[in-house]
């Protein structure tokens, strides 16, 4: 089998790598086939719109009109030459998708496999647990979540797709919300522009979707219960699920990791000063912060908290 040489491989700066959340296997699945040497996924193995993979499938000559999702991809010729047939594990053990040991017994034509499909319905209507997650100022931020300015959050699951939701701080500043709007199926929202509202009592407020796609699925329970989205905003709490186009691209507008808690840091020390000198001084603080800040302190407007900090203006509505 002719290999390509590890060092051919293309490197990808931290900040446009897609951090898959909890994908327990990151090797890519050409180094599974034996394709290559070495190589880390960094597109939580959506290899559709993964650019190492137009590259790997370029330089072995593959026409890429022949390697769709409903056609066996070229790197599946690998696999069957490696694996023999009753040892072949499955694409998405492979991958890590599935943690328990499972043999392909369909060739890894994965787009007619009944298990594949399910998968992809499980995890559409999956009830999420509330992830881990560490404080700044007093306010939650889940591990590996991608926020926006706007103060939505991303999770980037297998195959790419992208779980969207309000984070922890907005969700405390706007409080007890009486309705949630969602984007129906099959809509596209637009990273920065408005994709959601949300309404408590008179006031309502857009949020910016964090990224750009099509949305394939919406959480029925938080839009019939919105005090989900106060109580556990990156658990039961998310909101609606997208198919993204070019997901490194939508990176360059998100903050990930140590940029994260710099931004809520930030964030908080902006809101400290909008309520007056009475808090100001607890900005540097931390310590517990209450649920529902706009419903307890009355100085603050509503406009002001939307303009602020979701930065919905008449520039970015749809």
């Amino acid at each position: 089998m002719n290999t390509i040489d590890k060092n051919h491989r293309r490197t990808v700066s931290p900040k446009k790598r897609v951090v898959g959340f909890n994908i327990l296997e990151d090797r890519c699945i050409w180094m599974k086939a034996g394709v290559v040497n070495y190589r880390i996924c960094d597109n939580a193995f959506d290899c559709n719109a993964c650019t190492f993979n137009k590259a790997i499938r370029k330089a072995m000559n593959i026409d890429p009109a022949a390697d769709s999702r409903t056609v066996a991809p070229k790197w599946v010729d690998y696999l069957i030459e490696r694996y023999d047939g009753a040892n072949r594990p499955c694409r998405h053990a492979l991958t890590g998708r599935i943690s328990a040991p499972k043999i392909c017994s369909n060739n890894y034509e994965c787009y007619h496999c009944a298990f594949d499909q399910m998968l992809d319905e499980t995890e559409l209507a999956v009830d999420l647990k509330t992830p881990a997650c560490h404080e700044v100022a007093g306010y939650k931020i889940a591990d590996d979540y991608y926020y926006h300015m706007g103060h939505s959050w991303a999770r980037f699951e297998h195959g790419g797709r992208v779980r969207i939701g309000l984070d922890d701080f907005a969700a405390c500043v706007f409080g007890h919300l009486n309705r949630v709007d969602l984007p129906p199926l099959g809509a596209e929202v637009q990273q920065d522009r408005v994709g959601w509202s949300f309404k408590r009592g008179d006031h309502q407020a857009g949020v910016l979707s964090p990224v750009t796609g099509t949305v394939l699925a919406v959480n029925h329970p938080a839009r019939e219960h919105p005090q989900l989205v106060n109580e556990d905003p990156y658990g039961s709490g998310w909101l609606f699920i997208v198919e993204p186009d070019l997901p490194k691209r939508n990176l360059k507008r998100l903050f990930f990791g140590r940029e994260a808690v710099q931004w809520i840091d930030q964030e908080n020390r902006q809101l400290m000063h909008l309520m007056g000198p009475p808090y100001e001084n607890l900005a540097a603080t931390g310590g517990s912060v209450v649920r529902d800040i706009f419903g307890t302190i009355e100085t603050l407007e509503w406009n002001a908290l939307a303009s602020r900090f979701l930065h919905t203006t008449r520039k970015n509505r749809t």
